[in-house]
């Protein structure tokens, strides 16, 4: 299959793929999805298949308008003080599902879905054109980095999606918020750009620390389940600045061809030869930044370890962290010395 690269001013070409039951790529403020009609069981197949994704792993519904997602879910008006607030952006709402309107593919058999307007007037034009919602993974393999350029989409998808419309870069560089609104209090079960510290003055208390289900369980949401963000090098975390030095001895001796993604002071220590990406000055650059880097790794085959910065886990922190953590596994290099 060819895989075609849109311009956003061939957004027509792009929809008419997706209304032909194909997947096309598509650019938000987050990262790039993987678009196919939600409302056709086909075409979403399609788009598990092209990922490897694990059939129980629910789709991100992705809308044009508010009045889009009244037509197949009930918007619950703490919901809808959250839409009121926050849409279009990088927030993911679960909602109930009204009977019969999304296929089973898409809601994993659940009773929910989640749905999101994205701040991304391309993508709200593609699905306008299209007419209807269509699903919004990430565009990228299940397990690895998520997409956050065109050039990431088809590294992994060249030849086996129809198209990709090429937006540039994307700003966040991290998927959106998840919140369940089907539970009391409502629950975040993936962190990004927008917290609770955004969220609590709209609606409330809401429930921060559920990312995670357990191996029986159907997640509501992408991301809490199965490894993710992954490149083929073994990721290990470094938790404070302190560490450094150690660390790098440590991969030093290990025998492993390794790398480091870090911000620029910490480069600056790293000894000359090693393979390096720099993640930036802040935590806003740092997480604008991660998927990339990890990726970057991925076209160096020879390195096997890739030594990791953390930052504080609050703010946007807390998304940076929870992509950093499920890209090592959970490894830490405080662990190592233990």
């Amino acid at each position: 299959m060819k895989t075609n690269r849109f311009t956003p001013a061939q957004i027509a070409e792009a929809a008419a793929l997706l209304k032909a039951g194909e997947v096309v790529a598509f650019p938000t403020e987050t990262v790039y999805g993987l678009g196919a009609i939600a409302t056709d069981p086909k075409a979403v197949a399609k788009v598990f298949a092209a990922k490897h994704r694990p059939a129980d792993n629910p789709l991100i519904v992705t809308v044009a308008t508010t009045a889009m997602v009244a037509e197949y879910a009930t918007i619950t008006p703490a919901a809808q003080q959250l839409m009121t607030a926050f849409w279009p952006g990088p927030l993911t709402i679960i909602l109930p599902v009204l009977p019969g309107r999304l296929p089973a593919v898409v809601t994993g058999g659940l009773s929910t879905a989640a749905f999101r307007l994205p701040a991304s007037a391309v993508t709200r034009d593609l699905i306008a054109a299209t007419g209807v919602p269509i699903v919004g993974p990430s565009a990228n393999l299940s397990t690895k980095p998520s997409a956050t350029k065109a050039e990431h989409v088809l590294h992994d998808f060249d030849g086996v999606i129809a198209g990709v419309v090429d937006a540039g870069p994307t700003p966040v560089g991290v998927e959106s918020t998840v919140i369940d609104m089907t539970v009391t209090p409502p629950a975040i079960l993936r962190p990004g750009k927008l917290g609770p510290a955004d969220l609590e003055p709209i609606i409330g208390p809401v429930q921060a620390d559920h990312h995670h289900v357990a191996a029986g369980e159907t997640p509501k949401a992408p991301g809490m389940k199965y490894k993710h963000y992954a490149p083929a090098a073994q990721v290990v975390i470094v938790d404070a600045p302190a560490d450094w030095p150690a660390a790098l001895a440590w991969a030093a001796a290990s025998g492993n061809a390794y790398g480091v993604l870090a911000s620029p002071a910490i480069l600056a220590t790293v000894p000359t030869g090693v393979p390096t990406y720099a993640l930036g000055g802040d935590i806003q650059a740092a997480t604008h930044n991660l998927f990339a880097g990890l990726r970057w790794f991925d076209l160096h085959p020879s390195v096997s370890l890739v030594l990791a910065q953390a930052y504080p886990a609050t703010g946007l922190g807390a998304a940076y962290m929870n992509r950093l953590d499920k890209s090592a596994g959970g490894r830490h290099f405080a662990q190592e010395q233990a």
